[in-house]
């Protein structure tokens, strides 16, 4: 049930009591699904009259708006929330007209509880209603009161609000949202709620309307990609999906996350491997290695069925790089469950995984469970986890030098760039390469965030690549992109397409441009 009354879908545009634009910033913690609300939220605010911060008052968290998109995943999450709160506890003591906004995940599970440990708040929503934004804003300034709504149900699909892309040349887009899995350490399905998933024709749509404004790459999003079409009764429609997308003119990279390893299906390899835009790159989440600690987690596969996956991705793409997600010390994980956990990375040889120490989340089945595990033997664990698979990406780059790859230029990707004079971007199979350019290119030459550099690499490090060819008269070739002229465009402020890439969702002060209303009418063709 929502704590207040439904507020409308778009507040009035706000201006300072000097007549000058309110200024905002989106603060995310969290996911992808978050990265991508955030866009969301910063659409609605720009289309709502506010403006993004400049990068100097984002360094500072000195907006008239602070929205903080949290986690609840792990029991940090909590910590990190309440610490930016603390921090901004001071600022609004000086300037009592700023406003601080609070949504996301740990806001639909903390509720009005997070204006009572933080009476300073001045908006909590959640995961279901985040058009309701701009209106709470406005309510809460009107009412000098805090204002607190959560749905318990999805209102308006995200996708059709407005949004304000973080990125000009690569795009997130959601096929679902939700999740029917019931994993027992697992809280999102109770925040994000049951799976829904969008038509493919809304989703198409959405794509052409990205690759029109200069996107060349697309991710598609989902708590559970491959069960995308159980609502709709089409089992077989994620496959579908991933050519459909892939076969979009001028789209030049799919990529797509997450999958869940027990419906992942020979179907959606062979779209990968059938399909030229889709990459190489798989990220498969094992969770443990232990078929008995899989069980308690209620993940309805096994070590076995895993590797077998792995193993047929590889067969039909050589070359894929395969990324997981570990969690260490769940209740009740013995010594030989953890043995059977490094036994199955050894054999894995992920290109890199997200190990995690196991975060107890009140509400989920595992928190109840006994025999939790000493802080002391899951770091222990931990560690030597760590260990492995530092080794095994050490060495899976080190096989990578030599390969001539494509690249993909980032803005933000290397942050030290600047000292070590190369640039950023992602190889095909997402590894991030760092790389350097001739000594002798002239001015103006330099490829661009969104053009495609193809390079060889020099060195393999554990976590980037490093390819210098370029220094010693090896490969080294710019293909200059639509994507790298609409950032060009948006930096320049000339930016002329209607679809939501001409700032940056975190407020980070990118040139000015259009916010796309929701979902396209008119298709690309």
């Amino acid at each position: 049930m929502s704590t207040t009354l439904h507020a409308p879908e778009i507040a009035p545009p706000t201006t300072t009591s000097g007549g000058a634009a309110r200024t905002y910033l989106v603060k995310t913690l969290g996911c992808q699904m978050n990265v991508h609300d955030s866009e969301h939220m910063a659409g609605m605010l720009e289309q709502a009259g506010y403006v993004a911060a400049t990068p100097e008052q984002a360094a500072a968290e000195d907006a008239d708006v602070i929205v903080i998109n949290t986690c609840a995943v792990r029991e940090n999450a909590a910590d990190k929330l309440y610490g930016n709160l603390g921090r901004l506890a001071r600022t609004k003591r000086s300037r009592p007209d700023m406003q601080i906004a609070v949504g996301g995940c740990l806001a639909q599970k903390d509720r009005a509880g997070i204006v009572e440990r933080a009476p300073w708040v001045d908006v909590v929503f959640g995961t279901h209603n985040l058009d309701v934004l701009p209106a709470l804003l406005e309510r809460a300034r009107h009412n000098a009161a805090a204002q607190v709504e959560i749905e318990e149900s999805l209102k308006v699909f995200p996708s059709t609000l407005p949004t304000r892309r973080e990125s000009v040349y690569a795009g997130w887009v959601s096929i679902s949202v939700g999740c029917n899995n019931t994993c027992t350490f697992c809280i999102v399905p109770h925040l994000r709620g049951k799976e829904r998933d969008r038509r493919p024709g809304e989703i198409l749509a959405e794509v052409e309307a990205l690759v029109a404004t200069g996107a060349i790459e697309v991710t598609l999003l989902g708590q559970n990609v491959n069960s995308y079409g159980v609502g709709f009764g089409d089992r077989g429609a994620f496959a579908k999906l991933l050519r459909a997308v892939g076969a979009v003119e001028g789209l030049e990279r799919v990529r797509f996350t997450s999958p869940h390893p027990a419906a992942f299906t020979d179907d959606v390899i062979a779209a990968m491997a059938d399909t030229p835009t889709v990459m190489p790159s798989l990220h498969m989440p094992l969770q443990s290695g232990s078929d008995r600690v899989l069980r308690a987690m209620r993940r309805s596969y096994r070590s076995e069925k895993f590797l077998g996956i792995l193993d047929r991705v590889r067969a039909a793409i050589p070359h894929a790089a395969i990324t997981t997600d570990i969690i260490v010390g769940f209740p009740g994980e013995t010594e030989e469950d953890f043995e059977d956990t490094m036994r199955v990375v050894e054999a894995a040889r992920f290109s890199s995984a997200f190990t995690f120490q196991y975060s107890p989340r009140p509400g989920t089945p595992a928190a109840d469970l006994p025999e939790q595990l000493p802080k002391q033997v899951v770091q222990e664990r931990y560690e030597r986890l760590i260990a492995l698979q530092e080794r095994i990406c050490a060495q899976e780059n080190a096989a990578q030098e030599g390969r001539v790859v494509e690249v993909l230029v980032a803005e933000g990707e290397g942050r030290k760039d600047g000292e070590t004079q190369r640039i950023s971007g992602r190889a095909a199979d997402n590894r991030l390469v760092h790389l350097a350019l001739p000594l002798d290119l002239a001015p103006g030459d330099e490829p661009r965030p969104g053009d495609l550099v193809t390079v060889e690499v020099t060195h393999g490090a554990p976590h980037h690549l490093v390819a210098d060819s370029a220094l010693v008269g090896g490969r080294f070739a710019v293909r200059r992109t639509r994507a790298g002229d609409a950032w060009e465009a948006r930096r320049s402020g000339h930016d002329e397409h209607a679809g939501g890439h001409g700032g940056d969702a975190c407020g980070t002060g990118a040139a000015p441009g259009p916010v796309s209303l929701g979902m396209p009418t008119l298709a690309v063709r």
